[in-house]
């Protein structure tokens, strides 16, 4: 109906008026008067009417669609106002003219009376098309109409060019309602309306100004009009404060008062006093005496004009003015009350944290980032953005009164101020900690973000930080680096150099472990090199590392042959770098390299914990996903290769996380000033990265669940939500994986959530039915395909249906041997097994799999992160086919639900599922029930 004009019509009480929508369609009747070439007529159009309080959500998300009709949008942009009052507690209670209780919207400051003129004075003519009945003496629409009628009948009387006024048929006859007054009746229509539930019923014990069915309160009416007599008020008090002598800093503050009707109206509280009353109204004493009352709440020191005979200006001491300037000038202007200062007096006094301005430029950059050295921390104050001297500082915190000449003038000082004046020293700064404010402008103290000014040396630092080393492909290299792979070797020598850490964010594909090698081989002399991998990868390293750096030691610290070497590469895991730390960490290393660095993404856990322990030269760390689900695992990542970057993780998050993750895009600009320089991440996207890569085309793929899995489904349904519904807190939250889980196994097959040891499985299951069908077409075309799933069961199932079919496959999963591993990798790129099953969890990562053009996810991971690292198994730099990605999903169950989900996610300030199945755990017995139901 948002097309269709709209119309407002008050009722009594306010929240019985309509929002009435001139559709074609409509079911109910009104007289609209309208112009179609000539004078205004009235007649009968169809419309439907809707209750206000119905309305107005759907008003206000109106006033932004291009698509909606003008008064529509006019109408939405009144509701918004109505909203905003309400929201702002900007209600008083009434008795309508029907004797009816009814809230009202006020009391009204100055800015809302600006608004509602400013509304008013731009409704479109269709707002208000219906016109009011005649007033007596005047005819109604229908005699209107025949009266036109009658008078086109005879000879027009009018002179030749004469036309009728706006607004009128023949003697004009028809009346449309006020510009202004429409608005303020629909703004209290919405105050009416919105504060009425049941629970204010309860809250209340009576129906009057609670419920919405009308309530005939004649007995109210005096009460009401005093009590809006004292909120409501048609003035508006100002504070203008005049100065007897500034050098003692004595002060006077008089009392204005504004009109609220006019609010070009303004007079000293004396003059009114004394019987200038330029159009302010007969109760201006008693609502101006109100007014200080009220102002008196937010600065108790102005009850004492309510001693006076006339409240027209109180003596200030030096006190008093630093309290006004230490918060209770806000305070008021909360209340609507402004403060105006002395022009004489200059108000540009302003503060600065600057850094490293007692210090001289570090000689040895290494040492100093590293923390053995601190950096001053001072308050800078300035007047008019110069900055003080030393001895302007001086005088500024000697001084005891709220005003101090400076340079020829009196100068305004805020209590705070004052007291940085006195307390300029702040605590040193670590050398991170010195750059990171370099790098994002701001520096916390105090709990408060305050603006910081590096020193030239530390703006220095910061310009070299992004500008990449001089540096070209080392010696021994024997490949030659993309541009962009030499960009990054640039940038890692110039902050290893540094003494600094970096994470190497490359999509998978592209290349970060050659560019690894290189920075070894740059860094030949500064000590061996550590790199701890995930164990599907050892093979991996050791054969680029072989291929590309070919007389360079490396050799493998796993399973029972763990030795250490003095130069080269050492290649471990993960789990036996856990085991081995101590041994390991008492070895010198130049570099420390983690590779799939998400699997540290826990601060917490033994891995990480023990990777700490190591130290050496230079720490890098290389993942395609620095964040899978929240900022917290960036933290993880980059406190590891440079420790007090970003500080402790409690405060990370308060500071930065939360913040960023709730869509605070100034948060996350300052963030990314932050961390840019410590995190280079480049996409396969991105232009002129990797353009010889062929396409990717992802496709869902629905399929329809059998009738045993629907059936299963729904059972599984019934049964475990009755169970929820009774239990709480770990209990519930184990159900809800339960049913989770049960429900995407049963999705997947009937025979995987049933844990059949020799099931039947064609027929069963609507996507084994389109794995098939796939997986046929994929080998006839001599094509390859990867297929993921997260549930080993699952995939010995579809092992075993595949096979006996007799299609060639061979599954990898988190229990097979590394050796294994590296066979099956073989085979696959060799050709000699067309379908590889796969673990997402076991082999989502690290393994190089381009002979495959297909990927296949059978089931959904929480997070898409994770899928677009498996499918990224196939989609790197030596894949010469396109790829096509097919993702099967249930229709109606969760599994399609979820696909929405995972589809928001991938931006993390929209994250709906930051914790992938845990946050499912939290939704209520409703929701969770609407997650799950099959549709």
């Amino acid at each position: 109906m948002a097309r269709y004009p709209a119309v407002f019509e008050p009722g009594d009480p306010p929240r019985s008026g309509h929002v009435t929508f001139l559709d074609p369609g409509g079911a109910d009747t009104v007289t609209a008067a309208g112009q179609e070439g000539g004078p205004i007529v009235v007649r009968p159009v169809p419309a439907t009417r809707v209750p206000v309080g119905e309305a107005v959500a759907a008003l206000a998300r109106a006033r932004t669609d291009a698509s909606a009709h003008p008064s529509v949008r006019f109408w939405g942009a009144v509701a918004l106002a109505g909203l905003q009052l309400v929201a702002r507690g900007r209600v008083l209670p009434g008795v309508s003219a029907g004797d009816h209780d009814a809230w009202r919207a006020g009391p009204l400051d100055e800015a809302d009376v600006r608004r509602i003129r400013e509304l008013a004075a731009a409704m479109p003519a269709e707002a208000r098309t219906i016109p009011l009945d005649p007033a007596p003496g005047e005819m109604r629409p229908a005699e209107a109409q025949q009266a036109k009628a009658e008078s086109e009948a005879r000879p027009a009387e009018a002179e030749p060019g004469e036309e009728a006024e706006p607004g009128e048929v023949g003697s004009g006859e028809v009346r449309l309602a006020e510009a202004e007054p429409l608005v303020r009746a629909f703004l209290d229509a919405v105050a009416d309306a919105l504060p009425r539930s049941p629970g204010a019923v309860r809250a209340t014990g009576t129906t009057a100004y609670a419920a919405a069915a009308p309530v005939k309160v004649p007995h109210l009416r005096r009460w009401a009009e005093e009590v809006s007599a004292g909120l409501d008020s048609g003035v508006r008090l100002s504070l203008r404060l005049e100065a007897d002598d500034l050098a003692a800093s004595e002060f006077r503050a008089v009392v204005q008062l504004h009109s609220l009707a006019d609010p070009s109206l303004v007079v000293d509280a004396g003059e009114l006093w004394q019987g200038n009353d330029p159009g302010f109204g007969p109760r201006a004493r008693i609502e101006a005496t109100l007014a200080v009352r009220r102002a008196a709440r937010a600065w108790p020191r102005l009850e004492r004009l309510l001693d006076n005979a006339v409240p027209d200006e109180l003596s200030l001491t030096g006190g008093d003015v630093e309290d006004l300037l230490a918060g209770a000038a806000e305070r008021l202007a909360a209340t609507g009350v402004e403060v105006h200062w002395p022009r004489a007096l200059v108000r540009g006094l302003s503060a600065r944290a600057v850094v490293g301005e007692r210090d001289p430029a570090p000689s040895d950059l290494p040492s100093f980032l590293g923390g053995h050295h601190l950096t001053s921390f001072d308050w800078q104050l300035a007047l008019g953005g110069e900055p003080l001297t030393a001895a302007e500082m001086d005088r500024l915190a000697e001084a005891h009164r709220p005003v101090v000449r400076l340079r020829d003038q009196w100068v305004l000082i805020d209590p705070d101020l004052a007291r940085k004046a006195r307390q300029r020293d702040l605590k040193p700064l670590t050398g991170l900690e010195a750059l990171g404010a370099a790098l994002t402008g701001s520096v916390e103290v105090d709990g408060e973000q305050v603006p910081v000014e590096p020193t030239a040396w530390l703006r220095e630092l910061r310009e070299r930080l992004a500008r990449p080393a001089d540096a070209g492909p080392p010696a021994g290299l024997a490949a030659t680096l993309r541009d962009y792979q030499l960009a990054g070797l640039r940038w890692l020598v110039q902050m290893t150099s540094l003494g600094l850490g970096g994470c190497l964010a490359d999509d998978m594909g592209l290349g970060k472990t050659i560019t690894l090698i290189a920075l070894h081989l740059h860094r030949a002399g500064t000590g061996p090199t550590l790199v701890v991998c995930p164990a599907s990868l050892l093979g991996n390293w050791e054969r680029e590392i072989t291929r590309f750096a070919p007389g360079v030691p490396v050799r493998r610290f796993h399973g029972t042959n763990r030795d250490l070497a003095a130069e080269g590469f050492v290649l471990t895991t993960y789990a036996t770098m856990r085991l081995d730390a101590a041994r390991l960490a008492a070895h010198p290393w130049g570099l420390l390299v983690a590779d799939e660095a998400q699997h540290v993404k826990n601060p917490a856990s033994g891995t990480a914990k023990a990777l700490r322990e190591i130290p050496a030269a230079a720490r890098v760390a290389l993942t395609g996903t620095p964040v899978e689900n929240n900022l917290s695992e960036l933290w993880a990542i980059l406190d590891w290769t440079t420790p007090g970057l970003l500080g402790p993780l409690g405060r990370f998050r308060a500071r930065w996380a939360k913040p960023v993750e709730s869509g605070d895009g100034e948060a996350a600009t300052r963030l990314s000033r932050l961390v840019g320089p410590f995190l280079l991440r480049r996409r396969k996207s991105d232009p002129g990265i990797a353009p010889e890569l062929p396409p990717k085309t992802e496709t869902d793929r629905p399929v329809a669940l059998t009738t045993e899995q629907a059936g299963l489904y729904e059972a599984v349904v019934r049964e475990i939500m009755t169970q929820i519904r009774d239990v709480g807190g770990m209990a519930r939250r184990g159900l809800v994986v339960k049913l989770l889980t049960g429900l995407k196994q049963i999705c997947n097959h009937p025979a995987h959530y049933l844990h059949e040891a020799a099931p039947r499985l064609p027929g069963r299951s609507g996507k084994l039915e389109l794995l098939d069908e796939l997986v046929d077409t994929i080998v006839a075309e001599d094509g390859a395909v990867l297929v993921f799933t997260q549930y080993v069961a699952m995939a010995r199932l579809l092992e075993r249906h595949l096979t006996s079919r007799g299609v060639a496959t061979q599954l990898l999963h988190g229990g097979t041997p590394v050796a294994r591993r590296e066979e099956m990798v073989r085979r696959f790129q060799d050709g000699q097994a067309p379908v590889f099953l796969l673990s997402l969890k076991a082999a989502g990562t690290g393994l190089n799999l381009t002979r495959a053009d297909h990927v296949i996810h059978y089931d959904r991971w929480w997070n898409p992160a994770v899928e677009d690292q498996a499918t990224d198994r196939a989609y790197r730099i030596g894949q010469t086919r396109p790829v096509q990605v097919h993702r099967l999903i249930a229709e109606g169950t969760i599994e399609d639900r979820i696909a929405g989900m995972l589809a928001a996610k991938r931006s993390l300030a929209d994250s709906v599922l930051a914790s992938g199945e845990a946050a499912l755990t939290e939704l209520t017995d409703a929701e969770l029930a609407a997650l799950v139901e099959l549709r």
